[in-house]
């Protein structure tokens, strides 16, 4: 059978992390219950995505999510049994442990894409995320790491992912041509969100002329990346549902495809067609992997909609991945 597009599943595996962001729900600083997945759970889960790719012909990536999914003791392992398997990884770290040469080394052999958070230059970077120096820091492991793909001839694909706020979203382009040098190869942005730390979110969320302000500069700056060897994502739709957010209006979504491309998994084990849908399509990860899931989404979606698709959230809905024009 032909191979599709693939299948992307994300999977929350912790909620413990060692940095401070003030947008975020796991800052260290936060006095909360940090909780982790069922390793076994997942493996078995891996391992009904293997037969369920087998089948179907379509390619499936696991996406490690945390808080910081490169502290999790049980991943090395969990790793190894899953490329065992044919399955693709990938993972979003904030960085920290990548001064490492072993667990630059384990990236380069196990993963397909490793994504690393930005969110501005220095001190700014620094001050989001409380890690001071952290900025210098992650420019050498990063390097080191690009330097190590290229010498080996393969490894995973560089990606960056940066967090808009109004203070940060004019300093793109700088951040952008900075990560380049770096050897970063794509890069990637969500807007600020609200639902993790709705003290922070008023004072430093996007505002129209934030978004005026990337629709004007984005093809520019696009094409300006290109030339660097660094691909910026996100399509026309993504600055749409930007545009949404700040006027504060409803952007639903009638079909959105649920759990053909995209799946969420939950801490609990809950799997989902997004993370914003846990709670109202989420069933147990012994359930999902089948070729026909996705039809039992869009079942399920259609007799009882979720409140969040009528204002869809989920990036990747509205084409964060997409090559933008």
């Amino acid at each position: 059978m032909p191979e599709r597009e693939r299948l992307v599943v994300v999977c929350q595996v912790t909620e413990a992390c060692n940095l401070g962001c003030a947008f975020c729900a796991y800052d260290r600083r936060l006095a909360r219950p940090r909780g982790s997945a069922d390793a076994d759970r997942l493996l078995r889960l891996a391992g009904a995505l293997s037969e369920r790719q087998r089948r179907t012909g379509q390619a499936t990536l696991l996406s490690w999510l945390g808080g910081e999914p490169l502290l999790w003791p049980p991943l090395g392992a969990l790793d190894a049994q899953c490329r065992r398997l044919g399955l693709e990884l990938g993972v979003t770290t904030n960085g920290t442990t990548l001064g490492s040469p072993a667990v630059r080394a384990h990236l380069l052999a196990h993963y397909a894409e490793v994504t690393v958070s930005v969110d501005g230059i220095g001190a700014v970077h620094d001050g989001l995320r409380a890690w001071p120096g952290g900025f210098v820091f992650l420019r050498r492991a990063v390097t080191a790491l690009a330097a190590e793909k290229r010498a080996r001839g393969t490894g995973p694909l560089l990606r960056a992912n940066v967090v808009l706020m109004h203070d940060t979203v004019r300093g793109l382009r700088v951040l952008a041509l900075e990560l380049a040098a770096w050897g970063i190869e794509e890069l990637t942005f969500n807007q600020l969100g609200g639902r993790d730390r709705p003290e922070f979110y008023p004072a430093h969320r996007l505002r129209a002329d934030d978004v005026v302000h990337l629709r004007a500069t984005l093809p520019a700056l696009r094409a300006e990346l290109a030339g660097q060897g660094l691909r910026l994502l996100g399509g026309g739709r993504y600055l749409e549902r930007m545009d949404a957010t700040t006027a504060a209006r409803p952007l639903g979504v009638a079909d959105c495809g649920a759990g053909q491309r995209f799946l969420f998994v939950a801490l609990d084990g809950r799997v989902s067609p997004c993370s914003f849908t846990t709670d109202a399509l989420g069933i147990p990860m012994e359930s999902a992997a089948p070729p026909a899931l996705a039809a039992g989404f869009r079942a399920a979606r259609a007799a009882r909609r979720p409140f969040a698709c009528d204002d869809c959230h989920s990036t990747q809905v509205f084409g964060k991945f997409e090559r933008g024009a």
